[in-house]
C-alpha cells in the first residue's frame, strides 16, 4: 500500500510519503508542488492533502488534482480538506445579523469570522491580522475561536502568550542601550543573509518593501481561493474523479483512516474544525 500526503507542513505520517515545498524533517521530500508531483503514473493507493488547494488558483488547482489523478492507481483514492467556505458565510451572517441586534459577544466573533475569510487572502505578511489576534493578551471570544479553529489555535494562542512574556522580558533587557547596539551590530556581521538584504535595500530603496511584499505573495502562505463542498465536488468530478462524497474528520474510504491522526488528534479532537472533507475514486480500468 502506497500512501502519499501532499503539501504536509509539520503534520504527517511515517507510514506515508510526505512532500512540501519546504521539508522541515528527514521524513518529508522537499519538491514545487506547482511543477507537478515527482512520482510515476498509477503509482499511489491513496493521496491525501489537507489545507494545501486553497493556496493554488483555480488553474493551479486544477493542475495539482489532475496530477493527483496521474499518480493514483486504477480504484485510488483521493481526500482533500480545505476550510469550509459556505460553514465560514453561514457564521459571517449569524455574527452580522447578531451584533445589529446589539450582541456584544458576537460583536467579537463578527470581527474574528472576517479575518477567517479575508486574511489570509490579503495579508502581506506572514501570520497577519490572525496572527496578531493570537497574540492578544486577552481573546475575549478564545473559546469561540478554539470551537472555530481547533488544536492549531490553541498552540497559536499558547505561542502568543509565551511570545508576549518573552518580549516583556526582551524589553527589559534592551533598556541597556549598549546591549541593543551590540545585538545589532554582532546579528549584521554574523548573518550573510543580513548583509545581501542591506545591499538590496539600499539599491532599490522605496521599492524595497513592494520586493518584500512580492516575496511573501509568493511563498504559498496566502489563500487563491475557497470551495464549499458543492465546488470542490465539481472540481474533482471535472478531473476524472468518481464516487465523490463528503466525509467527516473520522469517517473514509481509507482503512483505518483515524489511526494516522492527520486529520484528527490523539485524542480524539478535530485538528481543524473549520475545514470539510470530500473523498473521491479514481475509476477502475475495465
Amino acid at each position: 500500500m502506497k500512501l502519499l500526503n501532499i503539501g504536509c507542513g509539520t503534520r504527517f505520517h511515517k507510514d506515508w510519503i510526505n512532500i512540501d515545498r519546504i521539508s522541515y524533517s528527514k521524513d518529508v521530500i522537499e519538491c514545487d508542488l506547482k511543477k507537478g508531483i515527482p512520482f510515476p503514473d498509477s503509482y499511489f493507493n491513496i493521496v491525501y492533502h489537507s489545507n494545501l488547494l486553497e493556496h493554488f488558483s483555480k488553474t493551479e488547482a486544477f493542475f495539482l488534482l489532475k496530477e493527483c489523478f496521474r499518480v493514483l492507481n486504477s480504484g485510488g483514492i483521493i481526500r482533500v480538506a480545505v476550510p469550509d467556505l459556505e460553514e465560514i458565510v453561514k457564521i459571517y451572517l449569524k455574527s452580522l445579523e447578531e451584533s445589529r441586534n446589539g450582541s456584544k459577544e458576537w460583536t467579537y466573533n463578527y470581527e474574528w469570522i472576517l479575518l477567517e475569510m479575508y486574511d489570509q487572502t490579503v495579508r502581506n505578511k506572514s501570520g497577519g491580522e490572525m496572527l496578531n489576534y493570537f497574540l492578544k493578551e486577552n481573546i475575549i471570544n478564545e473559546e469561540f475561536v478554539l470551537k472555530r479553529c481547533g488544536a492549531e489555535a490553541k498552540r497559536l494562542i499558547e505561542y502568543g502568550k509565551k511570545i508576549l512574556n518573552e518580549n516583556n522580558a526582551e524589553i527589559a533587557r534592551k533598556r541597556d542601550g549598549k546591549y541593543k547596539l551590540l545585538k545589532k551590530i554582532k546579528r549584521i556581521l554574523l548573518n550573510k543573509k543580513n548583509l545581501r538584504e542591506l545591499f538590496i535595500k539600499k539599491f532599490l530603496k522605496e521599492e524595497y518593501e513592494a520586493l518584500q511584499i512580492g516575496r511573501f505573495r509568493l511563498s504559498g502562505e496566502v489563500h487563491q481561493w475557497m470551495y464549499d463542498s458543492y465546488s470542490l465536488s465539481k472540481l474533482l468530478s471535472n478531473c476524472g474523479f468518481v464516487n465523490v462524497i463528503q466525509r467527516d474528520a473520522f469517517s473514509s474510504y481509507i482503512k483505518n483512516w483515524s489511526n494516522y491522526n492527520l486529520d484528527t488528534e490523539i485524542n480524539g479532537e478535530v485538528y481543524k474544525p473549520d475545514s470539510f472533507y470530500m473523498e473521491a475514486v479514481k475509476p477502475e480500468i475495465k
